[in-house]
């Protein structure tokens, strides 16, 4: 029996870089396994411009993205989430509409690279290292038996990839 794609969603608060890398990410890696999107609780409108040129730098894709609110995937219509990843601190301590599907959930907080000041050497160096933490993170996700893991063991799994390298120290309670 083929089971049907395992529907992701990460979340941010502005759903312009962080949830964008992660959704772009988990798309290009998790194909036929995954849909990945990605919403925010106050999106800004529009997907930074360095999160799109860093993706097409690593090769994923940049077509098709867009900053939407997170009020879309608690509409009747909207996938049965299976996951929901918060990617900043801010999204995991807001509350969270009702998900359709009772999906699990996990912080896997970073830094914002959006916030990054300085020169723009130092802005796509903030974007190219939350890319890397994102991509490292996913591929410990995509590594894992999810199909065969119980509910439990799957919980320690996706919150334990949260506390990898780059985590931010601010937990949800």
């Amino acid at each position: 029996m083929t089971r049907r794609p395992y529907e992701v969603l990460f979340l941010c608060t502005g759903n312009s870089a962080r949830s964008i890398l992660a959704e772009s990410i988990l798309a290009k890696d998790g194909a036929g396994t995954f849909r990945a999107h990605s919403a925010g609780s106050t999106p800004r409108g529009e997907v930074h411009p360095m999160a799109l040129k860093v993706l097409a730098s690593f090769g994923y894709p940049t077509e098709g993205f867009r900053s939407k609110s997170w009020d879309e995937f608690g509409e009747p219509e909207a996938p049965a989430l299976d996951f929901v990843f918060t990617v900043c601190d801010s999204a995991a301590g807001e509350v969270c509409p009702v998900w359709p599907g009772q999906p699990m959930t996990a912080h896997w907080g970073i830094e914002d690279p959006a916030a990054a000041v300085g020169t723009p050497i130092d802005v796509e160096r903030a974007f190219v290292t939350a890319f890397k933490h994102l991509q490292r993170r996913i591929s410990l996700f995509l590594a894992l038996p999810v199909a065969s893991l119980d509910r439990m063991a799957l919980k320690r799994e996706i919150d334990a990839i949260g506390r990898t390298e780059g985590a931010t120290s601010i937990r949800p309670a």
